[in-house]
């Protein structure tokens, strides 16, 4: 026969539980917020990267645009 655990027993073992979801929970929550900012910080740069392509190219808006749109009609 399997050995009874006190409801005590129980209770402390689910606080304890729960304690751990929590502090889990926020460390997910820290690790996805950083994940987040970095991913937002590497979009900045790839942007800035683009725009001083752009300006170094000395294309004209409307070939860039035509360029763009021509890439964008093969892919699709």
């Amino acid at each position: 026969m399997a050995r009874q655990i006190s409801m005590e027993t129980l209770n402390a073992k689910i606080e304890k539980a729960e304690q751990n979801v929590a502090r889990t929970k926020k460390a997910y929550e820290a690790a996805t917020e950083e994940l987040k900012k970095l991913m937002d910080k590497r979009d900045a740069v790839k942007r800035d990267e683009i725009v001083n392509a752009i300006i170094k190219s000395r294309k004209s808006y409307d070939e860039i645009m035509d360029f763009l749109a021509d890439e964008s009609q093969k892919t699709e």
